[in-house]
């Protein structure tokens, strides 16, 4: 699933490979899913998009926008976005193809669900996009120390750690998948209750929100998840379907799951105590 990583990654890659190429033709809807959603009528796109001249891309959370002279293409976390090169065997099912006047494409195929929105950003009020647009990114100059402590304001000190930081659109693009290591770096268990943190533990944990999401995107992507190209990411998870068993980088504990919060935790019982 895209998060913040991954989204950075992608749009870097999309600036280095299509910004500045003339769409010449767009299959929406090519597979039929349940679960691919999109803004207005996929039937409807080809004619906004077929002639436009792709612009820069940007990472947004746990999106990836494109701008498309006055359209803005965005693909949501559940999407795989690829590019094919002209010739290049394309996968016999996928929601979207974006074909260029040099005959490269961008396919862009759903896992359990995904958005694909295609909108002029004056009209468009999806509260997850202008949320994710407004708000600001770990590493960036207003995510700072005392912006990230106001997060917690007005919460609930019997709320989850995992809950804090991975739900409400608190931080936009922190999902599930990069909790895991960020966790981990800063001892904390996803279980542990925010009431329970110390000062020192609230610096540790915002050093390792920031630190651990760009160590994340500078090696392009986690080696969960896959980049424009069908590659996995150079960031080697401590924490994932990857390590579950094995020992912990820190302490060589086996690493252990849970469920919780709908989704399944990662953890080391020895470095996280709750």
């Amino acid at each position: 699933m895209i998060e913040i990583p991954e989204s950075l990654t992608i749009a870097g890659q999309l600036n280095d490979t299509v910004r500045g190429k003339r769409i010449a033709e767009v299959e929406a809807e090519h597979t039929k899913h349940s679960f691919a959603w999109y803004a207005g009528e996929p039937q409807e796109y080809a004619g906004k998009m077929v002639g436009k001249t792709v612009g820069a891309s940007h990472g947004i959370g746990s999106m990836v926008e494109v701008e498309l002279e006055d359209y803005r293409f965005t693909v949501g976390e559940g999407i795989n976005i690829r590019y094919f090169e002209p010739g290049e065997k394309l996968p016999e099912k996928y929601q979207m193809r974006i074909i260029f006047e040099d005959d490269s494409s961008l396919i862009c195929s759903v896992q359990m669900y995904g958005a694909m929105f295609l909108f002029k950003p004056e009209e468009y009020d999806n509260f997850y996009y202008l949320v994710a647009k407004e708000k600001p990114m770990p590493g960036t100059e207003g995510f700072d120390y005392p912006y990230f402590k106001s997060l917690k304001e007005d919460l609930n000190g019997n709320l989850s750690a995992k809950a804090m930081l991975a739900t409400e659109q608190r931080i936009p693009g922190l999902g599930n998948g990069v909790l895991q290591d960020i966790l981990l770096e800063a001892g904390i268990h996803p279980k542990r209750k925010i009431g329970s943190l110390r000062e020192d533990d609230w610096k540790h944990l915002f050093e390792a929100v920031v630190n651990t999401l760009w160590q994340m995107t500078e090696k392009g992507g986690r080696d969960t998840e896959k980049n424009l190209f069908g590659q996995t990411g150079g960031y080697h998870t401590k924490l994932s379907k990857k390590t579950l068993g094995k020992p912990c980088v820190y302490c060589a504990s086996p690493i252990q799951k849970a469920s919780y919060l709908g989704g399944t935790i990662y953890f080391c019982a020895q470095c996280q105590k709750i």
